[in-house]
């Protein structure tokens, strides 16, 4: 069906739900006539589906990305006075769920090319107070991981992979969220696996820690209304997990068509003056939840392809360190050059499993149109 080129969605859900819509509503009816509506079959069913897909031993549904990153964070004993090294290149809710735990985030520079956390920054980011590696996978690809990996058991470091962007990524064949203690997993609607609704998981392989998440997502209990620690509320909803079921035995194939419009825009930007595309590291696949582009003249780029009717985004036009927010970590301009840079030349371009090809030729042809005529 030919979309119309006059609007071309950023992202979309309608066309997917539209040809599965029978088989949504027999999930949700199944979970109506269940008799059990909260930690029943459902979410049970999907975490060990979820750490089979991941490779690891384990996967405890929670209640949001952001969630899944603070229990992980709890759960390995991070807390405050701790200070965690993470990157300023992401969503909020990276930062938020650190200071949550009460620990103090340690901002380290991302590569230009990846928009990924450089690595070889982070050995002169370390302190006596450093307990934790947060690398943040972003736009769909993994952080080099192996420097980390190696950098943590030197120091007696835990690191705690943000898989919110990345979910089925590898890197050298292992899968987001099982090369850390622990993986936290957003599935907001927008994601490559994406609920109809709020949603997260972690991911460890390690059976004590596993336990221990389950205990903080129920107020600490593990059976019975006693707590053995004090715990929190944030539970996988049985509705949302039986969507998440449906979903993640096709997430693989959404991905591929993800990639095929990646490979469009990859063969028609390729030679354009004034934009850089998305680089992809060797031993790495990239999932393509994001197709960010650096573009000189950025702003008026956007503004064109918005005159008609491309609907684009910046993710992310201003680093969590400089935000006023957060002016209370002492952040300044010039902290993070190529953090700093890159929210001023970034722009992401409509990508999503049901994209009309059409749409991605046409996206295609109004970027090369503006370069030119520029």
């Amino acid at each position: 069906m030919t979309s119309d080129t006059s609007q071309i969605r950023y992202w979309d859900y309608l066309a997917e739900y539209e040809a599965h819509r029978d088989d949504y509503l027999r999930a949700v009816e199944g979970v109506f006539s269940s008799g059990r509506l909260i930690l029943g079959q459902q979410v049970a069913a999907f975490e060990e589906r979820l750490a089979e897909y991941c490779g690891v031993r384990s996967a405890v549904g929670v209640n949001s990305g952001t969630d899944a990153i603070f229990l992980a964070l709890k759960a390995l004993g991070i807390g405050p006075g701790d200070e965690v090294i993470t990157v300023s290149n992401t969503a909020v809710p990276t930062v938020a769920a650190i200071r949550a735990a009460g620990a103090v985030p340690v901002f380290v520079d991302v590569e230009e090319d990846t928009f990924l956390m450089d690595v070889s920054g982070v050995a002169e980011k370390l302190s006596d107070s450093t307990r934790c590696i947060v690398p943040v996978h972003l736009c769909g690809q993994m952080v080099e991981m192996d420097p980390l990996l190696d950098l943590a058991r030197r120091h007696d470091l835990r690191i705690v992979e943000d898989c919110a962007q990345a979910c089925g990524a590898t890197y050298h064949g292992q899968r987001a969220g099982s090369l850390g203690d622990a993986g936290a997993f957003s599935f907001y609607p927008t994601k490559i696996l994406g609920a109809f609704g709020d949603g997260g998981a972690v991911t460890a392989s390690d059976p004590e820690l596993a336990a221990r998440l389950k205990r903080l997502r129920m107020y600490g209990m593990e059976s019975g209304y006693y707590s053995e620690e004090e715990g929190y509320n944030s539970r996988l909803d049985e509705v949302q997990a039986a969507i998440l079921n449906f979903r993640l035995p096709r997430v693989d194939v959404a991905v591929e068509l993800r990639r095929h419009i990646a490979g469009i825009y990859d063969q028609g930007l390729a030679g354009v003056d004034g934009i850089a595309l998305p680089a992809v590291r060797e031993g790495h696949t990239h999932q393509y939840y994001l197709y960010t582009i650096r573009a000189e003249r950025r702003d008026g780029l956007m503004a064109f392809l918005a005159e008609q009717g491309v609907e684009s985004r910046i993710n992310y036009p201003w680093p969590v360190h400089l935000m006023r927010g957060y002016s209370f970590l002492g952040g300044r301009e010039g902290d993070l050059p190529v953090t700093e840079r890159l929210a001023k030349t970034i722009l992401s371009l409509p990508i999503y499993p049901e994209m009309p090809l059409e749409d991605a030729l046409r996206v295609v042809e109004l970027v090369r149109r503006f370069f030119r005529n520029s």
